[in-house]
């Protein structure tokens, strides 16, 4: 292989093809090396029913489009101005390696290596720590693949916070927000919480419109007897109450309320409102393995199963609407007698039912992610949970699922990933909440108060 000693190379992992197969494509006017192990590793992967092996496949086929145009061996140019080579290891001159070489990583770490001595510039693009722990202990620069990343101290929280004198709460908008307006790129659907100078429990909110002008922002409507706990949390409610916003994320940290609020909007959507036709949910089955057929049972008993928080969150809601109507009534004349009757009258009223009935009667329905592609769902209230263990590309499988009259709801904890192959800031979740910003149809919160128990919360906060 010719060469010359400044020539640069972009040399890819295994795990950036499988995270991004287009990665390929991603470095313009640069040679880009594929060592043939990563070739031998790529072929395990695509048999698999999973993103992972539908990335492996995709590579497998943008290859075999290349070698259309010329050897991979020697080089393909690409329209962008790339070239594409894959790397062979020749067995004579093979360089000494202070690793394990019959391991497939440190025989990439090889190529890296040869190409080292040959001349080239080697760039070591790995999305595996460890893999550039070791590359950069060989000399080699080694770099993580960043295309699809968010940086964590500057992701899109979807509100900020400003402080005024307290007199300024009670005019109908506070001439800081009017002044923000003017000074500050705010963004579509993006909240601004303004609070009192000297008390941060005296506080309104207003969500941005655009053209400088602010909607104030109010607990919504609700037939039960629930509402916010925190600014954030009546931020969220104002998204999903909100027709006109058909897509949503909710993401932060275990017990600030995400899968809770985003169910009891839902439920009321559908149920008193008959906004939507019925509640669909899912979740992905990550720390489970590859699928549910792991799980013993009919799919109905493997789905309850794997849907054990959202059932856990309905009885809340249940007990709680039901706690609230019977406080409610105990105060009137006949308590005990009124009491009872109230609570067959609110069942009736409402139509709040325990999951499985209202899974029965056809308004709420529990689905495993692996059976919604190929979908359209029109006039349904979307909840996909635990959405920071897929991919971008899952993500944008999923929401384009959606169909006519449906909204989109996303929630997820972005600091606990069960996949190996995400992370904080390149999780679906995150990235797609960064690629939305802006458009009037989306809006999206960050959750950063925990409403679990004190035990919880000291438990977050020590562990």
């Amino acid at each position: 292989m010719t060469s010359t000693p400044t020539k640069r190379i972009f040399l890819l992992d295994t795990n950036v093809l499988l995270h991004d197969p287009y990665s390929l494509l991603g470095f313009e006017d640069s040679t880009v090396g594929i060592p043939a192990i990563v070739l031998e590793e790529i072929d395990k992967f695509k048999t698999e029913a999973t993103d992972r092996g539908r990335n492996a496949r995709e590579t497998i086929r943008q290859l075999d489009g290349m070698r259309q145009k010329g050897s991979l061996k020697e080089g393909v140019k690409l329209d962008n101005g790339s070239v594409i080579k894959i790397i062979f290891v020749p067995k004579e001159n093979t360089p000494v390696l202070p690793y394990i070489v019959a391991d497939e990583d440190n025989a990439i770490l090889l190529a890296a290596m040869w190409l080292k001595i040959q001349g080239w510039d080697v760039q070591f693009v790995s999305r595996d720590l460890n893999m550039r722990v070791k590359a950069d202990a060989l000399g080699i620069p080694s770099f993580d693949y960043l295309k699809t990343r968010v940086s964590e101290d500057k992701f899109y929280k979807g509100w900020i916070r400003i402080q005024v004198p307290a007199v300024q709460l009670k005019r109908e908008i506070p001439q800081e927000l009017e002044a923000l307006a003017k000074e500050q790129e705010l963004t579509i659907n993006e909240f601004v919480l303004v609070e009192s100078q000297h008390n941060p429990y005296n506080y309104r909110v207003f969500r941005y419109l655009g053209g400088g002008n602010f909607k104030p922002v109010h607990e919504p409507s609700i037939k039960w007897p629930l509402k916010s706990r925190n600014p954030q949390q009546l931020m969220a409610l104002d998204l999903l109450f909100d027709d006109s916003i058909q897509f949503v994320t909710l993401f932060g940290p275990a017990g600030t309320g995400k899968t809770f609020l985003a169910l009891l909007a839902g439920l009321h959507k559908v149920l008193i409102e008959d906004a939507y036709e019925k509640i669909l949910i899912s979740r992905p089955v990550v720390p489970l393995g590859r699928d549910i057929g792991y799980l013993p049972g009919t799919i109905e008993e493997k789905l309850r199963s794997w849907m054990l928080p959202i059932y856990d969150n309905m009885e809340f809601i249940v007990h709680s609407v039901h706690s609230g109507r019977h406080v409610e009534e105990v105060d009137h004349e006949q308590g005990k007698q009124r009491k009872k009757k109230k609570r067959h009258d609110m069942r009736e009223g409402t139509g709040l039912r325990p999951l499985d009935e209202l899974t029965h009667h056809g308004k709420l329905s529990l689905e495993a992610i692996t059976y919604m592609r190929g979908r359209s769902i029109p006039y349904q209230f979307i909840l996909i949970d635990e959405v920071q263990n897929l991919t971008p590309h899952e993500v944008k499988t999923l929401i384009s699922r959606a169909g006519t009259g449906s909204k989109v709801v996303l929630a997820g904890d972005p600091y606990q990933i069960d996949s190996p192959y995400l992370d904080f800031s390149s999780n679906g979740l995150v990235v797609t909440s960064e690629k939305f910003k802006g458009q009037s149809l989306f809006g999206t919160v960050y959750l950063e108060t925990s409403e679990r128990s004190e035990l919880s919360k000291l438990v977050g906060e020590l562990m």
